[in-house]
């Protein structure tokens, strides 16, 4: 019989080689009381020799993996053990993942799209398409299994419309954007170029902080197109911005090239236009916490388009009715007796 956790358990003749690792009297006890006894030793050296032991978790602002930083200066530390782990300096601290995919049955150039993103944006991670069967809300189980927080996820719907969802996963919050205007890279061939990798200025047009929901949708996109420092897929060089402006209640997206110090700018592509439709609590559902007023689904649209061209068609079906009931049967009345005066004159003989 043996103790294991507080109770007795007969040992079967399979179970005696690994008595000596069970309970306080086998092994694993040993290992544990050498530790605590090396751990009063360090204490008694410590408390003797006037020093203090290594501090934990410091920034690699305020120590580096000599001493301590204080302005230009480095301070050794008074005793240093052998034993102690080195500092490491943590250089990559805004851990953003960016999930980029899309739903199947989108168009060719929102495809297109996505892979533009994924070769601006270094902290992206790219998945198979989703079937258009699950629900939007298994997005953020896609999300947690690729180890993202972040996610742009584009739906694509019937007449070749492409709707853009911006997500924080798994908590929220999330907006939803109907793209318009989409042209990529490889269709609009302009002359800009920039590195593979290369970090982005991002520039915010001042309407983002004249409303409340643009404050809010400012900040979901820093967060989600603003690549984090010392990412390890991402390279020390920043030689081109994002421009999101506000215009005409859309968010107006373009990508520069910097050529030169004084500012010149070239364009880069893609260029697209994201007219918000709603924003929620949640990750891809929850309460609505604002709904844009000026939006007008695109089913809508076109049938106004298809309802003022058959008007247009109407409109001339009537005028032709019209002309013809109000035609007059003779243009003018002749008098008879007036062609007694058109005498035709006799060929002169020669």
């Amino acid at each position: 019989m043996v103790k294991v956790r507080g109770k007795k358990v007969a040992l079967t003749p399979s179970e005696y080689v690994t008595k000596d690792l069970v309970g306080p009297k086998g092994k694993r006890g040993k290992i544990n009381k050498k530790k605590a006894q090396k751990k009063r030793e360090l204490n008694g050296s410590v408390k003797a020799g006037g020093g203090k032991a290594p501090k934990k978790n410091v920034t690699a602002s305020q120590e580096s993996e000599l001493g301590e930083i204080q302005g230009d200066e480095v301070i050794l530390p008074e005793i240093r053990y052998s034993d102690a782990p080195p500092i490491k300096k943590k250089m990559w601290r805004n851990k953003q993942r960016v999930l980029v995919f899309g739903s199947r049955g989108i168009s060719f150039r929102g495809r297109h799209a996505m892979e533009n993103f994924r070769r601006l944006l270094p902290h992206t991670k790219k998945e198979s398409k989703m079937d258009k069967r699950d629900s939007i809300a298994a997005v953020n189980e896609i999300c947690e299994m690729k180890n993202c927080n972040k996610c742009m996820f584009f739906e694509g719907r019937k007449q070749g419309d492409i709707y853009l969802w911006l997500s924080d996963v798994p908590e929220g919050p999330s907006a939803k954007f109907l793209v318009e205007n989409l042209g990529t890279m490889e269709e609009l061939k302009f002359t800009g170029n920039c590195l593979k990798g290369s970090r982005a200025l991002l520039s915010f047009d001042p309407t983002f902080e004249a409303e409340p929901h643009y404050q809010l949708l400012k900040e979901m996109l820093m967060q989600t197109f603003g690549t984090p420092y010392h990412h390890p897929k991402s390279q020390p060089f920043i030689d081109h911005v994002f421009t999101f402006t506000v215009l005409d209640n859309r968010i107006w997206f373009r990508n520069f090239q910097i050529m030169e110090e004084d500012g010149s700018l070239v364009e880069i592509g893609p260029r697209f236009c994201l007219n918000p439709i709603r924003i929620f609590e949640g990750s891809f559902g929850g309460k609505t916490i604002w709904s844009n007023p000026h939006y007008v689904p695109p089913n809508k649209y076109r049938a106004a388009l298809k309802k003022a061209s058959a008007g247009k068609y109407i409109n001339k079906v009537q005028q032709k009715i019209e002309y013809e009931r109000t035609k007059p049967k003779s243009s003018y009345n002749l008098d008879p007796s007036d062609e007694i005066f058109q005498v035709q004159p006799e060929e002169l003989e020669t």
